[in-house]
Parts: C-alpha cells; structure tokens; sequence
C-alpha cells in the first residue's frame, strides 16, 4: 500500500493540473471589436490635407497589435484595410461576436484652431453642444446605398431622433463611462493633449453595440500644430499605445466587479420608458413585427418560451410556424422592440411587415416613404 499510495498521488496531481489547464483554456476571452472609422470612399476628414481614414486605420491597427500580445484578449476589427463599412454594420459586428467593448476610433475637425482629445459615448446631450460632432460622423449614412431604408426615421442632422434607443442602452452607461474615462484620462495626463473630456452624443455607430462602447476622437486634424502631430508616426504611435493602456486597465478593474454590473440587462420597465420618449414614424396601413423564429413546433407563445417576451404571437406560413413580436405601424417602435429582442437573446430577429394581413417586401416599404 505505501508504494501504491504516491502513484495514486502523482495521478491525481497530473490529472488536477490537466484540468485546471482545460478549465483555464476554456475560459472566454475578453473580447474587443475595433473599429477604424470611415474607409474607401469615406475618407473622413481633411484637415490640413491629411486623410482621417488613413490615420485611424493605422492607429486602430496598432492598438490591436498591442493588445493582442496578451493570449487573453480577442481582438475583432470593423475593418483592416483601406475599405467602406456601413455604418449600421460596424456595431452589429461586436454583438456577433458577443464582444466586450466595442472601440471606435476617429478625428475631428473645426472651422476654427479647436484642439485637444475628447472620448464619447451614446446618449443625448439636451444642451446641443456636442451635436455637431455626432451630425458629422453620421453624416457618412449618405455615402450608403439604400440609406433610406437601412435608417428608415433617423434624420443625421437630428441624431435626437435616437433618443428612444439611447434610453435603451443606458444600461451600458456606467461601463461605458468607465471605459472611456480610463482611455481619455490616458491619453490627456500620458500625453500631454488638451482635456476635452468624456461627453455623451448620439452617435449612429454606438447605438446598436449590446455592451460598453466609447468613441474616441484623436484630436483635430484642423488644427496647425495638432493635426501634424496626430498624423506622425510618433503622434499614432504614442496615441495607439495609449489606448490600448486605458483598454488593458479596463479589462482589469472589470474583472473585480460583480456579475449585475458586468452583464446588465434592458427591463421591460426601460424598454416601454424608452418608446414613450422616442419620437413617432407611423407607416398607415402598415403592420410590422419583429420575426424572433421559425420552426416546425408548434409552441404556446406564453413568455415562458420566448425568454420573458410577452405580446408574441404564431402564424403557420409554408408549412412553418412563424413565432413574432410586437405589432405595431411606427417604424421607430418596432426597432427598439427588435434590440430588445436582440439583448434577450434572439440574435438573429429582423423586422418584417405586412399589409392587408400578407407579408410584404420591408425595403419597399420604407421605400415607398422615403420617395
């Protein structure tokens, strides 16, 4: 027994630490979408003659670079090359990979020598002061075909048109905030830059990421001695390490939270808070709903069974049963109940309509208004 007892204890050792090294490799990473702003045919802006979409490439790039030398960090980019993105595709890129910040990366301009460093994220700024610049990175939707229909209700030059959607994603604030904090506190003390410190607007390309998401703006590119710097090998390099810093701090003061703060959720309280606020886009005589399944079972539609949802409804169409959410004529209203839908777990809903009780094509509906 006394030579069979340390074999059995070398054997559970050497099992413990196979899996304890399973357990460690199974962990999820911590996920970072990245996302160089404008691209292709959307160069940005040009102060000074520098090409924005070049610069925040380049910088975005780095900042990956860096942060994927830690193994426990993913890095996810919108874009590596010099190519246009939609708008509306950058931010549902984070929720598909189910990311843990969503990044986007930037630089501003003004008909004046403004300068300095200034960190965003979604939310309405009632004073107005912080419009003009969410209007000229939203102005990018022109660049898109069938605009109209991909931003059916959202008018870029009144971003408040998001404000039943930020209400929304409210939820994500705090983090956001913390994030954004660490990054431009970085960049401004590290640095040296002028502080514009962290602010909220209605930016198009946070309102539909499903976790903390910041925007950061480099600096102006307009300015004589800013621009210059933002666009050196030194002032992309030092910027880039910088983020990637406030980044790393994040990831690291995050982990300490408790699990309520790390994974909010949008209520139905929030939810119904929100579409009061938001402003109305009726379609007469149109219904749309929010396509959550299809499948060949035929399920009660109690709450139960769709992950709390209440109002979902069944329709057998082609041998299928069709399970939808909401019904209602105002475009705004269906797609919140869509990003709800999307936060509770139904990755995959879309927006269908109907008119006279038959299913009609979407785009040519909003089409039709748009016209």
């Amino acid at each position: 027994m006394k030579r069979v007892f340390p074999f059995l204890l070398l054997t559970i050792v050497l099992f413990s630490g196979v899996f304890a090294f399973a357990a460690e490799n199974s962990r999820k990473p911590f996920i970072v979408v990245l996302d160089a702003g404008h691209g292709g045919k959307d160069p940005g802006n040009r102060g000074n003659g520098f090409y924005e979409k070049d610069i925040v490439l380049d910088v975005t790039l780095q900042v990956g670079k860096l942060l994927e030398a830690h193994k426990d960090i993913k890095v996810v980019y919108t874009r590596k090359t010099d190519v246009f993105v939609e708008l509306s595709r950058r931010g549902p890129i984070a929720n598909e990979v189910d990311a843990d910040i969503f990044v986007s990366i930037h630089c501003d301009s003004h008909n004046s020598q403004a300068h300095g460093v200034g960190t965003f994220v979604m939310g309405v700024d009632k004073s107005g002061r912080n419009l003009e610049t969410a209007k000229k990175e939203n102005e990018v939707i022109y660049l898109e075909d069938n605009y109209q229909e991909r931003y059916a209700g959202f008018d870029p030059n009144s971003p408040e048109s998001l404000i039943g959607l930020s209400i929304m994603l409210e939820e994500y604030l705090d983090q956001s905030i913390m994030l954004a904090g660490l990054i431009q506190n970085n960049i401004v003390n590290k640095l040296k830059r002028k502080d514009r410190s962290v602010r909220s607007a209605p930016f198009w390309v946070l309102h539909s990421s499903y976790m903390p998401s910041v925007l950061v703006e480099l600096g102006f590119l307009t300015n004589n001695s800013e621009g210059p710097y933002v666009n050196s090998k030194k002032g992309r390099s030092e910027l880039a390490r910088e983020i990637a810093n406030g980044i790393i701090a994040y990831k690291n003061q995050i982990s300490l939270a408790t699990e309520d703060f790390k994974n909010p959720i949008i209520t139905d309280e929030k939810m119904e808070k929100a579409i009061e606020s938001a402003a109305e886009n009726i379609y007469d005589g149109v219904s749309f709903k929010v396509q959550l399944a299809a499948s060949s079972n035929k399920l009660d539609t109690k709450p139960s069974n769709f992950k709390g949802l209440k109002d979902v409804s069944r329709e057998k169409e082609d041998g299928l049963y069709k399970y939808y959410y909401g019904d209602t004529s105002d475009y705004n209203k269906i797609e919140m109940l869509k990003t709800f839908a999307r936060q509770k777990g139904f990755s995959s809903a879309y927006v269908v309509a109907f008119e006279k009780g038959k299913k009609v094509n979407l785009s040519q509906v909003l089409k039709s208004k748009a016209n």
